[in-house]
């Protein structure tokens, strides 16, 4: 059994007609429980609940306090190669996109790393375009080797790859994954992911598992909202990890929420997500797993990064760079996958949670020899 039996389930369920549907007493009854099932999620969910963000925001912060105490994990991308194979309509790293592709070599990289690790960090997210011919597994494994030597937790997102394949990565030092479906309606997934090896909707879905099997103790999954319909999508995407959690109850999840922005060669997004909906999402997910990690990235706003704090969000990536070599070589005609727009600096944001009340974590976990 896999989560597709779970896709297969709600293909065609009619998540429009259930939202208008729920009442103020529906959302109530979900908002009471302790422990929410399927249906308690589609309600907090839905467009009615947002007069209920108040309640939601209270009960997911006493639930978030429990669990996670007042603590906020760190941690930076690094981008290492802007290659890629694949055709996706909205993102600029796409094959199809003219601009000039770049490739840290082994040296770049440990130079990279050194710069992150000056600025605290100690958690590192290591990001690749979908290009194994460029990437190959190889060399994946020597990046990781020389950011061990700097990073306590270091965490991949790059192309799915098989359960073998991961279990080499994390022999070599990686112990985390982040992978995004990017959308669940398979209809918009065809439609958006044209051709190239991502184009297997069934592959990417079950790369949580195989990553899962092969021993990472961290996942983190979710939905480039801006493709699909934000409700059912965040609908799905808890599911995801609520199955997740149930299958590999050993393994850490976590969940995220990309908001599309346009990049170069990208598409607009059909599906706006708002800022309400945003911290509706959040809220709703913690109520429907305690357990949870939320992370929260610099896409977002230093203001509206801030405000999270005490919503349920857990991570929080600083001092961003979204190019290849962005932190050592800082190259001036580099094409970044997205915009940075919380700009701050490490030290500031470290500042900011402190300021609300909150404990940046620098390091909670490292693999022992």
């Amino acid at each position: 059994m896999s989560f597709m039996n779970t896709v297969t389930r709600f293909e065609f369920f009619d998540f429009n007609g259930y939202f208008k549907a729920v009442t103020n007493a529906d959302i109530q009854t979900s908002l009471n429980r302790d422990h929410l099932d399927t249906y308690d999620l589609l309600n907090l969910l839905s467009q009615p609940a947002q007069d209920f963000l108040e309640p939601m925001a209270q009960k997911a912060q006493k639930i978030t306090l429990q669990y996670f105490g007042r603590t906020i994990g760190l941690y930076a991308p690094l981008y290492i190669s802007d290659y890629c194979s694949n055709h996706c309509t909205y993102c600029g790293f796409n094959q199809a996109t003219n601009f000039k592709r770049t490739q840290l070599t082994l040296d770049q990289i440990e130079q990279e790393a050194k710069v992150i690790s000056d600025m605290g960090i100690r958690h590192i997210l290591v990001l690749t375009g979908e290009a194994p011919a460029k990437t190959p597994l190889s060399y994946l494994e020597d990046a990781v080797r020389i950011l061990k030597q700097y990073f306590s937790s270091i965490a991949l997102e790059i192309f799915p790859m098989d359960e073998e394949a991961y279990r080499s990565l994390k022999n070599a030092g990686a112990d985390s994954l982040t992978v995004y479906q990017e959308v669940y309606d398979q209809k918009i997934y065809k439609e958006v992911h044209p051709k190239g090896k991502k184009a297997n909707y069934l592959y990417r879905l079950l790369t949580p598992e195989r990553a899962a099997k092969a021993g990472f103790r961290a996942i983190n999954i979710g939905t480039l909202f801006g493709l699909g319909e934000p409700g059912s999508e965040a609908f799905m995407a808890g599911l995801h990890a609520k199955y997740l959690e149930q299958e590999f109850p050993d393994v850490e999840l976590s969940l995220s929420l990309p908001r599309m922005t346009k990049a170069a060669g990208g598409i607009e997004p059909k599906n706006v997500l708002s800022d309400i909906r945003f911290v509706q999402f959040m809220l709703a997910w913690r109520l429907f797993m305690p357990r949870l990690g939320i992370t929260i990235s610099t896409r977002e706003s230093a203001a509206f990064r801030d405000k999270l704090i005490h919503l349920g969000a857990t991570r929080y990536s600083a001092g961003s760079k979204t190019d290849v070599g962005g932190y050592a070589l800082k190259a001036d005609d580099a094409t970044v996958q997205f915009e940075v727009t919380d700009k701050r600096s490490v030290a500031e944001i470290t500042q900011m949670i402190r300021e609300k009340g909150y404990q940046p974590i620098f390091k909670d976990w490292e693999m022992m020899e």
